[in-house]
């Protein structure tokens, strides 16, 4: 019912599949332990820009990146730790590191385990001993990640965690949000605006960012595609974020942890203890209805 298997392409590509709901997913351990396809009976969940995945100098438009430790950008690129600075890109650095294969579990579900281990490269732009683990869940059209951080530092370690998934879409007109929040901000902005459920896809572009959330999900649906995507998460998770292109046959609606340029601001930063652990998990599920 449950299998795993590695697939010798461009990337080493891990092929997990519950066969009784003809659900698979392939995640690229050695590329930023990203989950690149999602296919439900044959159906793409997610887009993908096959051009830049191809190319291992640009960031990859398409999956599910994993964003850490820091979600979205920072003013130019810089934040402050015990007054020294550093420079850290937009979204931190794990989704362009190889992440390492750990446990894999064809039991109840079909389960594969990536670690991430600080390393001289990263203590340049972020100077803590940390070990990163996520576990990729496969159950029917059910995909559950959850995550684990230890601080190995001698020192609070402050990060934010988040996910940037691409959802294909073929007419974001027939897109119909339920996000629970009545507001939120455009980027670069600290104004709030009135949501009412919509948005003016005319746009050339649209980057906002809910922070007043009231429940624990969110779902998408995709008129279109047939398709009700929802998004659930713990309470790690304080900001979901919406972006799209014109043009672009996507959407994105993203998890964080913690709002833009937390690790200067402080707004709902996580900081973990030295030698202490921390948990959390998001829940993506893939409903095609007739």
């Amino acid at each position: 019912m449950f299998s795993i298997n590695v697939e010798q392409r461009q990337y080493e590509t891990y092929v997990i599949t519950d066969e009784k709901a003809k659900s698979q997913l392939e995640v690229l351990p050695k590329r930023g332990g990203i989950a690149t396809k999602w296919l439900i009976d044959g159906k793409d969940v997610f887009y993908m820009d096959e051009e830049r995945l191809k190319n291992p100098e640009m960031s990859i438009r398409g999956g599910n990146p994993i964003l850490f430790p820091i979600c979205g950008n920072l003013p130019d690129d810089t934040y402050a730790i015990n007054d020294k600075k550093f420079t850290l890109k937009q979204h931190g650095f794990a989704r362009n590191l190889p992440w390492e294969v750990g446990e894999e579990v064809t039991v109840d579900n079909v389960s594969l385990k990536l670690y991430l281990n600080s390393n001289e490269e990263t203590k340049k732009v972020y100077p803590f001993d940390f070990q990163a683990s996520f576990t990729y869940q496969l159950h029917g059209n059910t995909l559950t990640i959850l995550q684990e951080f230890k601080n190995q530092s001698s020192e609070p370690m402050p990060f934010s965690v988040g996910f940037h998934p691409y959802f294909l879409t073929h007419d974001k007109s027939q897109l119909e949000l339920d996000i629970p929040s009545r507001e939120y901000q455009k980027k670069g902005s600290q104004e709030s605006h009135p949501f009412n459920g919509s948005f003016d896809f005319s746009q050339d572009e649209i980057d906002v960012a809910f922070t007043e959330l009231s429940a624990k999900s969110t779902s998408v649906t995709d008129k279109s595609r047939n398709l009700k995507m929802t998004l659930e998460y713990d309470d790690n998770f304080s900001t979901l974020v919406f972006w799209t292109v014109k043009g672009k046959d996507f959407y994105c609606l993203e998890p964080w942890s913690g709002h833009r340029n937390a690790i200067n601001t402080g707004k709902h930063l996580t900081v973990l203890n030295p030698g202490a652990t921390h948990s959390a998990m998001i829940r993506l599920t893939a409903n095609f209805f007739a």
